[in-house]
């Protein structure tokens, strides 16, 4: 019974640590937000990974794992959001930053039922779009950026990023089979670009990979057979 119940332990956690990002989001205390991101997105990858290893996968914990990803990588980005058009007194306009948290309804349900998504996904995975949001914060400081916080460009982050989760895209899954390099040439160029990047620029980097991942996957499903990169 302990067994079976482990990974609806650990989805549970990142139910909580979402919880207590909306709290952060609530006093504005962004870096708190991005590590409770961090930790939900770490709890979410171990129960699926525990879930295999022990060999105890069940409905409720797939339901379990869709609501409480609804909360953490749903609803808290788009907070997220709307705080910061809040500060820019962006008024009634503040309210289309929870398309977020909409689209992410639509994106986990789609995922729950598409066949397709076990070998990669389909649409922006909604903890990468989680981490993009949740670690805006981190390029305030960089003068030649500060665009990014008006209220226009948070308008459109708002849009775009909603309309990424549901879209008919290919996306990178960092699912292994094996560890065959040919057969996962964008896994690894993901992984080995985000460690430099995020080991050079910390936290400021971390907005900056995700783009990066969205490139590669468009690149590797424009360019590359889906089941086979030719190198």
């Amino acid at each position: 019974m302990i067994k079976k119940n482990i990974p609806n332990i650990i989805t549970a956690a990142n139910l909580f640590t979402g919880a207590v990002g909306v709290y952060f989001a609530s006093q504005f205390n962004f870096e708190a937000v991005a590590i409770c991101i961090v930790l939900a997105a770490f709890f979410d990858f171990l129960d699926g990974m525990l879930a295999r290893l022990l060999k105890v996968h069940s409905e409720i914990g797939k339901q379990l794992d869709s609501l409480a990803d609804m909360v953490t990588f749903g609803f808290l980005p788009s907070y997220i959001l709307f705080q910061l058009l809040e500060m820019n007194d962006a008024g009634v306009l503040s309210f289309v930053a929870f398309l977020i948290a909409v689209f992410s309804a639509f994106r986990l349900a789609k995922f729950n039922i598409d066949t397709r998504q076990s070998e990669e996904f389909i649409g922006l995975p909604t903890p990468a779009n989680a981490l993009f949001i949740g670690f805006l914060f981190s390029l305030e400081e960089i003068e030649m950026l500060s665009f990014l916080f008006s209220t226009p460009t948070l308008l459109i982050i708002s849009i775009v990023f909603s309309l990424l989760l549901v879209a008919e895209l290919p996306m990178i899954a960092l699912k292994f089979k094996n560890f065959n390099f040919k057969e996962n040439l964008f896994r690894y160029l993901t992984i080995i670009m985000a460690i430099i990047l995020i080991s050079i620029f910390q936290f400021s980097a971390v907005p900056v990979v995700i783009l990066l991942y969205l490139l590669l996957s468009m690149i590797k499903f424009a360019f590359f057979s889906k089941n086979e990169v030719q190198v």
